[in-house]
């Protein structure tokens, strides 16, 4: 093509291609958001049904023993990964040389860590004192392998968006594994129940995530280097592994100071709320990195998507977190049953802890689709090491006291974060701080609410409580987003949401 063909007539050809290929791009991580969350709720729900019913054919101590295991060998999982599925996801170009060379990687470090989880099971028993941990840690070792194996896997179905067949993964695994261990429950396994659980959710998952992925690892490729993905991926492995021991931290410790029965009652707690957690940040994680790593160099918008994901979790999630924690007793009663009582307050404590995590968790978004794992991980060792130290504070006052320390140790994390930040990274730090005040005063108003009705509705049935909690909570929310600031937030928030819901009709079938 000659230079004259290339004139003002191009430059628009490539302004309209570029511009098209943003629409797309925003199509597809509008429905990828929504096929995405719509699996979530099916695994929350598959979640809720699987404590409900385990919750009434086990014991807390057997509920105790596992925690104890996977609490330790659950660090090695971080190993497992290595950060190779993020940075197979964040990298701007992945052949699939390169990718089968990951698998193996991935494949590799679960095996080893198999053998090494098997060979500690001794060590694991001898440090809690509980020579019953040593058959648990065995079985559960099998867990690294699967891991390894299925994690390429999901990472190529995320890095092509392939949002419909992970969320036929993500749902037929954890529900197989719930009906396997009902069985046992109910062939009187005890807690073999549990761990038969975590095996059949992770082997049906990996199944159907290599079927969907259509494709088989070929053997090593001696040309195809995979060094940039391991320099990217160790140091976002050291900053999920100080995280990991930040948020295990106070199961390792109960472990010592407690019974099993005293951490089962703990360790439901925390799953109650994390749980349900897990399925909702992985998930905008792996939705919102891709599509923040593709307009990191125009500030205005990235700054713009960051402040909007904040105000979104926000008014949704913290919100929802909020009335947990104001509903705590009917709640234990309904799900967990009478035997779970013990469970109300600490389950109060840890929905404040979790709100208030979920208000600097855009920040994880920055640090991975930016690249600044190094930065991640220097910030993760400021926020575990203030986690930790509420927790081995508050582990000498029982689970009562590690409830606390959860809950205050955000307190100081949460504001710090975004400052944190902000020397690495251009973020609209002033909004952040603002908007999550606000995100505070207003579910904090709602879960007061909530939290009222609770008291005054004591003797009624837990269904009628539960619903009369509810009604309150919504008509406070009216009320509040009645008040201009507020209203707002909220508009903005539903103007979102309205134009990615009419763009998700031309979202391609994938």
């Amino acid at each position: 093509m000659s230079g004259d063909e290339r004139g003002p007539a191009g430059g628009d050809a490539s302004a309209a291609t570029a511009g098209e290929g943003q629409q797309h791009l925003g199509r597809r991580a509008v429905g990828g958001a929504a096929v995405t969350m719509a699996a979530q709720a099916g695994k929350i729900a598959i979640q809720l049904l699987a404590v409900i019913t385990l919750a009434r054919l086990l014991t807390p101590h057997d509920y105790g023993l596992v925690a104890m295991v996977t609490a330790l060998i659950g660090v090695a999982d971080t190993f497992r990964d290595f950060g190779l599925s993020s940075a197979a996801i964040q990298a701007p170009h992945l052949s699939r040389g390169q990718q089968h060379n990951l698998f193996w990687l991935n494949t590799g470090l679960g095996a080893l860590l198999t053998v090494l989880a098997m060979a500690a099971s001794p060590l694991i028993a001898a440090f809690y004192g509980r020579p019953e941990l040593v058959p648990i840690t065995l079985a559960l070792a099998a867990s690294f392998l699967i891991n390894g194996m299925a994690t390429q896997y999901r990472a190529d179905l995320y890095r092509r968006m392939l949002f419909r067949r992970l969320a036929v993964a993500d749902t037929s695994g954890p529900a197989l594994g719930l009906v396997a261990a009902v069985l046992a429950a109910l062939a009187g396994w005890g807690f073999w129940a549990l761990v038969v659980q975590q095996l059949v959710a992770l082997a049906t998952t990996l199944l159907v995530m290599a079927g969907a992925a259509g494709w088989i690892p070929h053997l090593w490729h001696r040309s195809e280097r995979v060094r940039p993905f391991l320099s990217f991926g160790w140091r976002l492995a050291g900053s999920q592994l100080v995280t990991y021991l930040g948020n295990n931290i106070d199961t390792i410790m109960l472990g010592l100071r407690v019974s099993a029965a005293e951490l089962g009652v703990y360790n439901r707690s925390y799953q109650l709320i994390s749980a349900p957690m897990s399925q909702v940040r992985g998930p905008l994680s792996t939705v919102a990195i891709p599509v923040l790593s593709r307009v990191q160099s125009d500030d205005e918008r990235f700054q713009r998507y960051v402040a909007q994901g904040q105000m979104v979790i926000g008014y949704s999630v913290v919100a929802g977190l909020a009335v947990v924690a104001g509903s705590t007793g009917p709640l234990v009663d309904l799900l967990l049953g009478p035997q779970w009582v013990d469970a109300t307050d600490i389950l109060r404590l840890l929905a404040v802890a979790a709100g208030l995590q979920m208000l600097s968790f855009v920040g994880y978004w920055v640090y991975v689709s930016k690249g600044l794992v190094g930065h991640l991980l220097h910030y993760s060792f400021l926020s575990t090491g203030i986690r930790v130290a509420f927790v081995v504070t508050g582990s000498f006052f029982g689970v009562m006291g590690v409830a606390w320390a959860m809950a205050l140790s955000p307190l100081i994390a949460w504001p710090l974060s975004f400052w944190w930040l902000s020397r690495r990274a251009n973020i609209p730090v002033r909004a952040l701080w603002l908007g999550g005040l606000r995100v505070v005063v207003f579910a904090g108003t709602v879960g007061l609410a909530a939290a009222a009705t609770e008291a005054l509705t004591a003797g009624l049935h837990v269904v009628a409580r539960l619903a009369l909690i509810l009604l309150a909570a919504a008509a406070t929310y009216a009320l509040l987003s009645l008040i201009p600031r507020f209203r707002r937030d909220l508009t903005g928030v539903v103007t979102m949401i309205r134009q990615n819901l009419r763009r998700r009709k031309d979202e391609p079938a994938s």
